[in-house]
C-alpha cells in the first residue's frame, strides 16, 4: 500500500476529515507545538482535519479557531464542540483579524497554517505562491501570538525558503524544518516549526549600555529594558556597563560585558 493510500484509508477508518490530520499529529508529536489549555488559530482550516487534531490536543480547557475563505462544515467531537469556532473570512483583512482576536479573547498561544495555493502545474509559480501564503501566515502569527507562543507553517521547498527561515529565527527562540511521514512521497512540502515567540526589546547580537538595577539569586546583575530582564555576569547593582546580548528567551535574556574587552 502506498503512503497516500495508507493515510487516506486511516483517516476514513478513524473519522478524520482529511489525511492531513496525521501531518499535524506527527509534527506535534515531534516538537510539542500544542499543549492542553492552549488557544490555537488554524489558518486555511477547511475541510477541518487540523481543527479536529488541534481540538483533541488542547482538551476541554482549550480553544481552537479555524479560519478559511471556504465554509467549514460543523464538526462533531467527543465531549462536544464548544471549544471550536470557525470563521469564514480572509486573514489579510482587518475585519477577519478582529473577529479572530475577539474569539480568542485577545490571547493566542499557537498559530498553524497548512495553506497551499491552487495548483497550476508549473512548480516555480506554485512554489512562489506557497511562499507568499507562508509569509502571510507568518505576519498573522506575529500579530496574534503572545510571548512564548508557537507557529507552524507549510511551504513548498525552493527559492527564498532560506530567507523565510532566517526571518522566523529573528522572531522565535527555536526554528526547525521538517517533512512529516504523512506527506505524500512525491511532495516537496516543508514545514517550519517555530517555538518561543520573542517579543522583548532586544535581539541576539545587540550592543547597548545598561544600568544594573538588581542582582539575581545566582549572583548575576539584572538590567531592565522596557520591563525585559537581561542578566549580566560580573556586575553589581548600580553599575552602568556596555554589553552584547548573546541569548534571548521570550521573557528574559543573557548578555556579556564588552566594556572589559
Amino acid at each position: 500500500m502506498t503512503r497516500k493510500d495508507h493515510y487516506y484509508n486511516k483517516a476514513k477508518q478513524e473519522g478524520y476529515r482529511s489525511r492531513a490530520a496525521y501531518k499535524l499529529k506527527q509534527l506535534d508529536d515531534l516538537e510539542n507545538v500544542i499543549s492542553g489549555g492552549d488557544t490555537v488559530v488554524d489558518l486555511g482550516a477547511a475541510p477541518g482535519g487540523w481543527l479536529e487534531v488541534a481540538a483533541e490536543r488542547v482538551g476541554p480547557q482549550g480553544r481552537v479557531i479555524g479560519v478559511d475563505l471556504q465554509r467549514i462544515k460543523d464538526l462533531e467531537m467527543p465531549g462536544g464542540t464548544d471549544r471550536i469556532e470557525t470563521i469564514r473570512g480572509d486573514m489579510t483583512e482587518d475585519r477577519t483579524r478582529d473577529r479572530v482576536t475577539d474569539a480568542a479573547a485577545g490571547s493566542v498561544d499557537v498559530v498553524v497554517s497548512d495553506m497551499a495555493p491552487n495548483m497550476s502545474g508549473e512548480y516555480s509559480l506554485d512554489q512562489a505562491r506557497s511562499l507568499h501564503l507562508a509569509r502571510q501566515a507568518f505576519e498573522t502569527a506575529l500579530d496574534l501570538l503572545d510571548s512564548g507562543g508557537n507557529f507552524l507553517v507549510k511551504v513548498f521547498d525552493g527559492p527564498d525558503v532560506d530567507a523565510l527561515r532566517a526571518d522566523l529565527e529573528g522572531e522565535f527562540q527555536y526554528v526547525r524544518a521538517t517533512a512529516p511521514d504523512a506527506s505524500r512521497e512525491s511532495s516537496s512540502e516543508l514545514y517550519f516549526i517555530a517555538k518561543g515567540r520573542l517579543t522583548g526589546p532586544v535581539r541576539e547580537g545587540d550592543e547597548l549600555e545598561v544600568e544594573i538595577v538588581d542582582v539575581g539569586s545566582e549572583g548575576d546583575g539584572i538590567a531592565s529594558i522596557e520591563g525585559y530582564r537581561l542578566f549580566v555576569p560580573e556586575s553589581e547593582k548600580g553599575d552602568v556597563v556596555e554589553v552584547r546580548v548573546d541569548d534571548v528567551k521570550p521573557n528574559f535574556g543573557f548578555a556579556e560585558r564588552i566594556d572589559r574587552d
